[in-house]
């Protein structure tokens, strides 16, 4: 006869925990999980993208996080880690945007991910006050969390973007050029 005593049925529990424990941190699991988080931030970023090329205007409020770091790479003055959205905001993107009659935005964009990480190299045309076309080409690299960039590196030609900054004055605060 089968008799189920407190020891064996502790000890099937403990079996079926460590089968459940394997189940749950094996490979394929996490390789689905991981894969998952990579195919949603490619996602998020991509359509950002795009409604930055079909003329939105609240790309980095959409996909950044506030507490972002991003780093524009280079040796010019305009290079730098700007801790925070609205620090990079308020030093890198308005400077360089009220210096412009007709904003950047993509005209091509190509999207990879890897994990937390998503990768877009770029081409961005605008027109400066000036009426001097701006064209760069941008690789950025963001680091996600939560479907926000927490972490940029953001790598570009400062040549022509530091241009515009030193051709074109900033506008005054009544809108008036200086």
């Amino acid at each position: 006869m089968l008799s189920l005593t407190s020891r064996s049925i502790r000890a099937g529990l403990v079996v079926l925990g460590v089968i459940a424990c394997i189940a749950l941190s094996s490979p394929s699991a996490n390789a689905t999980e991981a894969a998952d988080a990579e195919s949603r931030n490619k996602r998020i970023v991509t359509e950002a993208f795009e409604r930055w090329a079909a003329g939105g205007t609240r790309f980095f409020d959409e996909l950044l996080a506030t507490d972002v770091v991003w780093t524009i790479e280079g040796s010019s003055p305009s290079a730098g880690t700007f801790e925070g959205r609205d620090l990079f905001i308020d030093r890198a993107v308005r400077p360089f945007a009220s210096r412009l009659s007709s904003p950047v935005r993509p005209v091509t964009t190509q999207v990879w991910a890897d994990g937390e990480h998503v990768i877009v190299n770029w081409d961005g045309e605008g027109m400066a006050r000036d009426d001097v076309p701006y064209r760069n080409s941008y690789a950025w690299i963001l680091r996600m969390r939560d479907g926000q960039a927490v972490e940029v590196t953001a790598f570009l030609d400062l040549a022509p973007y530091d241009s515009v900054l030193e051709r074109i004055p900033a506008p005054r605060a009544g809108g008036q050029d200086q």
